[in-house]
């Protein structure tokens, strides 16, 4: 096991319902200084663990463990951290709680105060749902948090996102015939259709025009969507892929107490230094969605990925994005926060 457990206890969801012996799964790299002030926090996308990460950690990068401490947690519901795969009865599987993303961030903030006594993070980023909790850390721990780094992530689920979502999860409930009460016996071999859903929207009309997926080592259009969208997501657990849909689906860093769904007034709230980096030709969570949130935070900077890989272009496969988005996270951390 590569990674740790951070035990939260039974805690009490947004959706009311109290989850007992829930826990995050986070792994670290580097080590935290003495004055506790050299903290990034890198949470974890949709379907993704602390692994899938690593690409953007190492030594000469913005993320360099050399320099900073970098806490990377895993997602609720991606079969680490708490998720339906790894909950006892009568939480388990089908009956796994609604885990929304403000969960997810207050449980990170306890992990980060409580068992490291960390008072400000240098920078929270993330891909994809990741960037969304970027977002959140922004919105929800406002004076805590002094730079954030979305990209490939919106600050909410906004309605096309939704709809693209939605789609994800009709191809995995068709083979439950759409019954909730035969959501049970869904296996992984049902995710197959839900990776072919996926393939249209991860990338982009160009990416498939141009052929680009032979640089991923895949002779035909077949091999590919095969070979990279049906694999990867017959690996995951049906139950745990449902769980982070919802919790995708209902994204939003407005949706709690603080703001009552004054979107606006949340992304206003947000003081960190920020790059908001959608992909140029992502297909789902576009760079205008992105461009309308920057606008509203007092200290963003908008600053698209222009590649024609799509959400993916913050997937760490393609060295041209990879290289554009350590460059970027490089100059922010240079930035001062000194006024």
């Amino acid at each position: 096991m590569d990674y740790e457990i951070f035990d939260l206890g039974d805690v009490a969801l947004q959706s009311g319902v109290t989850l007992p012996g829930a826990f995050l799964a986070y792994k670290t790299y580097g080590r935290l200084n003495e004055k506790k002030d050299n903290v990034i926090v890198y949470p974890t996308a949709f379907g993704d663990q602390h692994v899938q990460n690593e690409w953007l950690i190492g030594n000469g990068m913005a993320l360099d463990p050399r320099k900073y401490f970098i806490i990377v947690p895993n997602l609720l519901g991606n079969g680490l951290s708490s998720s339906p795969s790894n909950t006892p009865p009568p939480f388990d599987r089908v009956n796994f709680p609604q885990v929304t993303i403000y969960d997810n961030v207050k449980f990170q903030h306890r992990l980060v105060t409580e068992k490291f006594g960390i008072q400000k993070i240098a920078l929270v980023v993330g891909w994809s749902m990741g960037g969304i909790q970027s977002f959140q850390w922004g919105a929800s721990y406002p004076d805590m948090v002094e730079r954030i780094a979305p990209f490939a992530g919106a600050a909410k689920t906004w309605p096309h996102t939704y709809v693209v979502l939605d789609g994800m999860k009709a191809a995995l409930m068709a083979a439950a015939r759409l019954d909730s009460n035969q959501r049970d016996q869904l296996t992984s071999a049902d995710m197959r259709a839900v990776g072919r859903v996926y393939a249209g929207w991860g990338l982009s009309q160009a990416f498939y025009r141009e052929e680009l997926y032979r640089e991923l080592g895949f002779d035909s259009l077949a091999d590919f969507v095969a070979g990279v969208w049906e694999d990867s997501f017959m690996k995951m657990d049906p139950h745990n892929v449902l769980a982070m849909l919802w919790t995708g689906q209902f994204a939003d860093i407005s949706a709690n107490p603080a703001y009552n769904g004054d979107f606006d007034a949340a992304l206003r709230s947000i003081k960190a230094l920020a790059c908001v980096m959608p992909g140029s030709t992502d297909l789902f969570c576009t760079a205008d969605d992105n461009e309308y949130e920057a606008k509203l935070m007092p200290n963003a900077v908008f600053n698209p990925i222009e590649s024609i890989w799509g959400h993916f272009a913050g997937r760490g496969i393609n060295r041209a994005d990879n290289q554009f988005i350590d460059d970027s996270l490089k100059r922010l951390l240079a930035r001062s926060t000194n006024g």
